[in-house]
């Protein structure tokens, strides 16, 4: 996957959407960052990050992605829209 590049607006993008650091962290890692996008964005979120991620790059963030992020309804949302139906469990974090 190609990394999201730093724009203004994929700046401020991430600014929103991963609030707690600094957009260049939050868009260094792009599987990280489409998980978010796919909790929290809005449709217009969504058309921008569209210029710079693929489908097939919401699909490999849909298979292999950080726990933690996504909750049942996005995760559910999403699989059903890429072709995933039905969704496969979600992933969980390992605390042992």
């Amino acid at each position: 996957m190609k990394p999201i590049p730093q724009t203004p607006e994929t700046e401020q993008l991430a600014r929103r959407l991963v609030w707690f650091e600094e957009p260049r962290d939050a868009l260094a890692d792009p599987v990280r960052f489409i998980a978010y996008a796919l909790e929290s964005a809005t449709h217009e979120d969504m058309k921008l990050l569209r210029q710079y991620v693929t489908e097939a790059d919401i699909l490999e963030t849909l298979t292999t992605p950080p726990p933690g992020i996504i909750r049942a309804r996005s995760w559910a949302y999403w699989n059903a829209r890429m072709g995933n139906y039905p969704a496969p469990p979600l992933p969980t974090r390992n605390l042992g």
